[in-house]
């Protein structure tokens, strides 16, 4: 079914999707269920019961992935998502078998970010808005911490 807007792609999907290859599809949709609240819409299994592509939802956007196979070897990706709480999302994240990329920081940007890696291989780059800034205000921070 397609969305009734101007949008080209099926109705609940983003008109851009990211798309993981993975070792276990089965996995990864559940460390985004666990992390990251999404909303699994979409679980296609294979005759032996194994699940060949999935499609979670978070908030806005559909994130689609496929089992590896040798023609198509699971690659790491690497994704940036907005959250809530950047704090309790990081810690949710390593609860799930995720490690560390990087501690939850405070950037000159205005966002509080952190990076995990999940058990295959992607990085989950998170984010929380705690201040809004014009570019200009931007460049003149970073302007003013290579000083």
């Amino acid at each position: 079914m397609k969305n009734t807007d101007n949008n080209p792609a099926p109705a609940g999907c983003s008109t851009v999707c990211p798309y993981l290859m993975v070792d276990s599809v089965e996995k990864e949709l559940e460390f985004l269920k666990n992390v990251f609240s999404a909303e699994i819409t979409e679980e296609l299994n294979q005759q032996d019961g194994s699940a060949m592509h999935g499609e979670a939802r978070i908030g806005d956007t559909t994130i689609m992935m496929g089992k590896s196979r040798e023609e198509y070897p699971a690659r790491e990706s690497m994704n940036y998502v907005y959250v809530n709480d950047v704090d309790e999302t990081f810690e949710k994240g390593l609860q799930n078998g995720a490690t560390s990329l990087m501690q939850p920081v405070d950037q000159f940007y205005g966002n509080r970010e952190a990076g995990l890696r999940d058990s295959q291989g992607n990085q989950w780059w998170i984010a929380q808005v705690i201040e809004t800034l014009t570019p200009e205000e931007m460049q003149k921070r970073l302007s003013d911490s290579e000083k």
